[in-house]
């Protein structure tokens, strides 16, 4: 990140994207796996909608979990900070999308493939109320079905996290412009998706793909984070500088912890 990175003052999940924090990755559509990740103190998990079977209600359930290990109540709390927040990726740069995960009560929204400054600016628009965006402003969860509407609406612009995600070579170029758009909280290396975009699938050690994040990392205003797959790939990334991480996934929790039962139970036998 870019030492002359901005200073303005934040709460809620934004404050929290400007501490290294750590997450989880949600790919599952389950409000008691969103729930076991929230409780493991972790700052955030991320509700995947890009890439998952994870619809609208499913959505809403994840995020209730979540605040729920938190012990909050049954709607969004709109003054106090969780300790775990809920952040929702949506499947695209698209208002209607935005506004719908906003209003179940999530701390943050993530957007894929942000390339632009124009398409930064719009993501930003989309996550904020009027006069500074444009969405739009009803009595859902997120302001406890209406009952806390007028104090949800007065705070909701400070708090919500924005992350933009870095996916090809033209977000890699214009990293630094994204980065300095209004109210952006972050940006979000996708280091499959970047290393295609590349043309070094997975090779996240050749020399195409590190100077990328290097770019990335050097040019941003505001905090640079990935995803690690690995207790090795959370090394790696924070050797190259990463500000934070989400540090695994849901079904490669269960996969390792599957694989590493089983080989212990035959390692025991020989």
């Amino acid at each position: 990140m870019d030492e002359s990175s901005t200073s303005d003052e934040v709460a809620g999940f934004r404050a929290t994207l400007r501490s290294n924090p750590a997450g989880h990755w949600l790919s599952t559509p389950s409000p008691q796996v969103a729930e076991q990740l929230a409780s493991t103190d972790a700052d955030f998990v991320v509700v995947d909608t890009e890439h998952a079977p994870t619809e609208m209600e499913s959505v809403e359930a994840a995020v209730r979990a979540v605040d729920a290990a938190n012990g909050r109540g049954e709607s969004g709390d709109a003054d106090g900070d969780a300790d775990t927040a809920a952040v929702v990726r949506v499947a695209w740069n698209d208002h209607v999308r935005i506004k719908r995960v906003l209003d179940t009560g999530a701390a943050g929204v993530m957007a894929p493939q942000v390339n632009t400054v124009d398409q930064a600016e719009s993501f930003v628009e989309a996550a904020r109320y009027p006069p500074a965006g444009r969405r739009g402003v009803a009595g859902t969860r997120s302001s406890g079905y209406g009952t806390d509407l007028d104090d949800y609406y007065a705070t909701a612009n400070d708090r919500v996290g924005t992350i933009a995600q870095v996916e090809t070579g033209e977000a890699v170029a214009n990293a630094g412009d994204i980065s300095r758009v209004e109210s952006l909280d972050a940006l979000l290396v996708g280091p499959a998706d970047l290393s295609a975009d590349l043309g070094v699938f997975g090779a996240y050690d050749d020399e195409t793909f590190v100077s990328a994040v290097e770019t990335v990392v050097d040019e941003s205003a505001v905090p640079v984070g990935t995803l690690a797959t690995s207790l090795a790939e959370v090394e790696y990334w924070s050797e190259l500088g990463y500000d934070y991480q989400i540090v695994g996934v849901d079904a490669g929790y269960l996969q390792s912890g599957a694989r590493a039962a089983l080989e212990r139970y035959r390692a025991s036998k020989n």
